[in-house]
């Protein structure tokens, strides 16, 4: 008996980018920005597209019988694999972390997968290790399933780490990119720009009076803390590849409202600001790992804002802005010398291989 074939292929197999446009891969379409939403936009949500997807969510949000959860996944392939502030190993556990925390959840568990480039010393991989078992402890999450992988000398670099997360959700609790509301106060909880900073120091030898250090940290217990405070918590988001800019911009088109942000309240370390000019940088699209942006109703804003300050990960926090009804999905910076920016997405790619 002939079984019947029940997948559906596409009948449109003609690649919807145009080659007239791009016909290989680059460099800048892994930066967050513009033409990495061009790839998920235009190829891979084209073919798997679902519910669970198109929320465009830093995690799934699934609902299994009566529980909720959020399930995330990560690849960190970041050069070099040591740098000031941490390394490869507790930047995959603190980003996996973090992908969860900010869609409400508490993370449990992970999945840790290794690519290894032949030729790797095993001391390194030792520290990698450690450091993986230590940023696990503080975050409170354990690793429960994994593999390994070793391909040959020069058909990697070092060390690639794939994580999946799964973590829990209060039935409460509704993060979503679409719940931005014009009247919301938009927070952010320190610095910018320390992480990719601190990588291109270490990357090309670059020193300074006071050295860089990334802000890689778990971000899972100061948001329990604010979501213990209100349930007027709208959007959560980590602003990692692309940095603030793009991950505003991308909040703005999701939800389609205005955001406006103001330049002085927008805290850039000095050593950072000064590299950035330096180099030709701009801040505002340099990736964090240890900041999370929050959309908060006006009401709740100082209360969220005064526990987030007694934490260790958000002393420096901040109201830098807020959500308009004008100019619907679009993100304007009230400047340092009074004029306005328009702040869009990032087309091409500042520093590759940060994350």
């Amino acid at each position: 008996m002939e079984v019947e074939n029940k997948i559906n292929i596409s009948s449109n197999l003609v690649c919807p980018i145009p080659k007239s446009e791009y016909d290989k891969i680059l460099l800048a379409h892994g930066s967050g920005g513009s033409l990495t939403h061009q790839l998920i936009s235009k190829i891979f949500l084209t073919q798997f597209n679902n519910e669970f997807l198109n929320t465009q969510h830093d995690s799934a949000i699934l609902e299994i019988g009566n529980n909720k959860f959020a399930f995330t996944t990560d690849s960190y392939v970041v050069q070099p694999i040591f740098f000031p502030g941490g390394n490869i190993g507790d930047l995959a556990i603190n980003g996996t972390v973090n992908d969860l925390a900010v869609a409400g959840a508490k993370p449990l568990f992970i999945s840790l997968s290794f690519i290894i480039e032949e030729g790797l010393p095993i001391d390194d991989l030792w520290k990698i290790v450690l450091s993986i078992k230590d940023a696990a402890l503080k975050a409170d999450v354990q690793i429960v399933t994994g593999d390994t992988k070793v391909v040959e000398h020069g058909k990697g670099d070092k060390i690639f780490i794939n994580t999946s997360g799964i973590g829990l959700i209060n039935k409460n609790i509704n993060i979503n990119p679409k719940n931005c509301k014009p009247g919301d106060v938009i927070i952010l909880n320190g610095s910018i720009a320390d992480h990719g900073i601190a990588i291109l120091s270490a990357r090309e030898g670059l020193e300074f009076e006071t050295q860089i250090v990334s802000d890689t940290a778990p971000l899972n217990d100061l948001v329990e803390k604010i979501l213990k405070t209100t349930n007027n918590i709208h959007v959560m988001r980590d602003p990692t590849r692309g940095g603030l800019a793009t991950t505003l911009k991308e909040i703005a088109t999701t939800a389609n409202v205005g955001i406006e942000i103001d330049e002085d309240e927008i805290l850039i370390n000095e050593e950072v600001k000064g590299a950035c000019e330096i180099l030709g940088l701009d801040p505002l699209y340099i990736a964090n790992e240890g900041k999370i942006i929050l959309s908060v109703a006006n009401d709740d804003a100082q209360k969220v804002l005064e526990i987030m300050k007694q934490h260790e990960y958000g002393a420096d926090s901040k109201i830098i802005g807020r959500v308009v009804a004008a100019h619907e999905k679009i993100v304007v910076m009230n400047t340092s010398i009074g004029s306005k920016r328009i702040i869009e997405m990032i087309a091409g790619e500042q520093l590759p291989r940060i994350c």
